[in-house]
């Protein structure tokens, strides 16, 4: 009996101290989060919802005053932080957290999150592109070093090239859930689908890259040339872009799964249509 206690005093221990290990990594992992801005990146993925009819086709105002109820529900922040910490969890390896940590805990660091973040939750996209453009094209004229540094910057957080095969993976999995769900008719099967996104992806590569370039220029256009060049080089580390690899994998993730949850619940919204 003394044995059998002792066993499950033991059992109980490991179980607890297992428990213990688990909080305090979620923990880090929320610390990750707030200081290097993801938080806020997987907060502004909700905003998107606005142009998920226009993929089928529709317009957010065809679903009615019940739109904006479900969007924010399917894109519920607490819901998109916890898948966010569960698969970072079982992926982030512990130095590369240190290493994105220490770098956006230093002032610079804090900064640049600040600026970031109000850029993801910019309200008016299209005053935010517009300035972003006209500062390219002042850039562009007195041929600065900056612009060079912006595009290092763009190209080392986007390492492993993934923009563009994730948007479409984002697109063919909210055609397909949406198709299943009834909402839209589609007249291609799904490799076909695939094969037809393909054909534009050069355009597509081209868009993103000239809206990033904008994006950076607005974003950080109240640091100094230094700053932003030191920003470039601190992406440009191996580790770093491991890190990026992985938050960029995470936010795509989310996105299809959550646009995918969308289809389901537009089932009730929107009667069939032929896409």
């Amino acid at each position: 009996m003394i044995a059998l206690a002792r066993s499950v005093c033991l059992a109980l221990t490991l179980a607890l101290t297992a428990a213990a290990a688990q909080a305090a990594d979620r923990a880090r992992l929320e610390t990750f989060l707030e200081v290097t801005g993801f938080d806020v990146a997987l907060d502004s993925i909700r905003l998107s919802a606005s142009s998920a009819p226009a993929m089928l086709g529709l317009e957010a105002e065809d679903f009615g005053t019940q739109w904006t109820v479900m969007a924010d529900d399917v894109f519920n922040t607490a819901k998109m932080h916890d898948m966010a910490l569960d698969i970072l969890g079982a992926t982030l390896e512990d130095d590369l957290l240190d290493h994105a940590t220490e770098f956006y805990d230093t002032d610079l660091g804090r900064r640049l999150v600040v600026a970031e973040n109000n850029s993801h939750m910019e309200d008016d996209s299209e005053t935010k592109s517009e300035a972003g453009q006209a500062i390219v094209a002042g850039l562009e004229r007195i041929g600065s070093p900056r612009l060079d540094a912006l595009k290092r910057m763009n190209a080392a957080s986007d390492s492993a090239g993934t923009a563009v095969r994730a948007i479409q993976e984002v697109q063919v999995r909210f055609l397909m859930a949406a198709a299943a769900a009834g909402v839209i008719e589609l007249k291609m099967e799904e490799p076909d689908l695939r094969e037809a996104m393909r054909a534009d992806e050069d355009e597509l590569r081209q868009s993103i890259a000239e809206s990033a370039l904008n994006g950076a220029a607005y974003t950080y256009q109240a640091f100094s040339d230094a700053e932003v060049l030191e920003y470039a080089k601190a992406l440009e580390d191996p580790d770093m872009r491991k890190v990026y690899d992985l938050m960029n994998a995470v936010q795509y993730e989310i996105m299809a799964n959550r646009y995918e949850a969308l289809a389901a619940r537009m089932r009730n919204l929107q009667p069939s249509q032929e896409l």
